[in-house]
């Protein structure tokens, strides 16, 4: 296929689908088109239910898809380019059940304050192969270790084609490597103004799917593929330049001396901790992995350079000054997830919350932290719904539709358990 002959349009959904079309050359313009709003009326099981938002007991009508031709981007398939879209209703206005949306207008409310956030994503995840049978088991990795690379840590090489494709798409790599657990990776991009570093994750995910099936590989993101290892978190770490483009973050070791949009910042993310895990922990198994003393962001705490804190300042200053939260894994709609992240936050300075002391514990064997996330995914949906300045922050519309999906999903996946419950994930995540 010659280069340019076609457009891919995607967009992400509530499940955190890449959904899109594929668009002849001709449409490479700003233009648009149209989709059945009844996509988010659908569980990963493909049941249609009545979530509100949806439309699906009012005719499933057509919504706009709608994108420039600035933003059209070198893809990774052969002849084919790549456009994600904004999505919007009928009457013009933009559609609440869209996650870009909600990520933009948490933007443009730090901007109004006079701060343009900034956005790095580590995402991590397991490899997983067929065997003889045709069962899906772990990716077998014969001299794995954290910190390893090489042919023993992938003896397929299918990082190395997932490397170079994303550097010929235009992907800025910041680093790839493999984590503590064997048969599981880590990917990082280049830190970037947050929408498009969100823009950036979520096409490089489905680009690094693609690229490892092509070598038989099912590169998972799901938050605990394998009950006994350590799971697949999703850490965010974010800063903001300040009108003059410096880091407003400020130095971090010294809490006691850190600016109060920083202080603010993190009173935030403690006070709406519990509601924020029903968006940015979406999934059953969500909670298999948020867990206590699993330095997977289940406490309400915070500290400098200690990774047994959900939220966690870097010890490093200066431009690099930044706030890492490690409660979301890849069941979360990226552009939700950071748009949850950077509300609370916000909420958090413009209300002046009041600041809980620093973790002092080593949150394996002991912690301070008094309150974690609920234990289960309908008790993070509870907790969701109580929180009302966080909804409102995100996009009542927005809330309304993921809490009636996930409640099904609640009860879809009731009884399954082991390879049945990451079974029904695995070919999404």
């Amino acid at each position: 296929m010659a280069s340019g002959e076609r457009l891919r349009l995607l967009f992400c959904d509530h499940l955190n689908l890449a959904r899109g079309k594929y668009l002849p050359a001709a449409k490479m313009v700003d233009s648009s088109s149209r989709f059945c709003i009844g996509i988010y009326a659908v569980s990963y099981a493909k049941d249609l239910i009545p979530a509100p938002g949806s439309k699906m007991l009012e005719g499933l009508p057509d919504y706009d898809a709608v994108y420039k031709a600035a933003d059209i981007r070198e893809g990774w398939e052969p002849g084919t380019k790549v456009v994600i879209a904004d999505q919007y209703d009928n009457d013009g206005t933009p559609l609440a059940l869209c996650g870009r949306g909600a990520l933009k207008r948490a933007i443009a409310e730090w901007k109004a304050l006079g701060y343009s956030p900034k956005v790095g994503i580590e995402l991590e995840a397991y490899a997983f192969a067929r065997n003889a049978e045709g069962k899906w088991v772990p990716y077998d990795t014969p001299g794995a270790f954290v910190y390893s690379t090489g042919p023993f840590t992938d003896p397929v090489g299918f990082t190395d084609r997932i490397w170079e494709k994303a550097t010929a798409a235009g992907f800025r790599i910041d680093c790839f490597t493999s984590e503590y657990d064997s048969p599981q990776f880590e990917f990082t991009l280049t830190y970037d103004e947050a929408l498009k570093a969100v823009d950036d994750i979520f096409l490089f995910k489905l680009l690094a799917r693609e690229m490892a099936w092509q070598h038989g590989i099912l590169l998972t993101f799901m938050p605990k593929p394998i009950l006994n290892l350590a799971g697949n978190g999703v850490h965010v770490n974010f800063s903001f330049a300040d009108k003059d483009g410096k880091n407003a973050i400020g130095d971090a070791t010294v809490p006691e001396q850190m600016p109060a949009l920083t202080r603010g910042c993190i009173a935030g993310l403690m006070k709406h901790h519990a509601g924020m895990a029903g968006l940015i922990a979406p999934s059953v198994n969500s909670y298999q992995r948020l867990k206590p003393a699993s330095l997977s962001g289940f406490w309400c705490n915070w500290g400098v350079d200690h990774r047994g804190v959900t939220t966690r300042l870097s010890a490093e200053g200066g431009v690099k000054s930044r706030i890492e939260h490690r409660m979301a894994d890849g069941a979360a709609n990226p552009y939700t997830m950071v748009a949850t992240i950077l509300q609370a936050a916000r909420l958090g300075f413009v209300n002046n919350y009041p600041l809980v002391p620093a973790e002092t514990a080593d949150c394996l064997e002991t912690h301070d932290a008094k309150d974690g996330v609920a234990e289960t995914l309908s008790g993070a949906l509870d907790a969701l719904e109580a929180d009302k300045a966080l909804s409102a922050a995100v996009g009542q519309g927005l809330i309304d539709n993921h809490v009636f999906v996930k409640r099904h999903e609640v009860e879809r996946v009731a009884g399954l358990e082991g390879d049945a419950l990451r079974d029904y994930y695995i070919n999404f995540i």
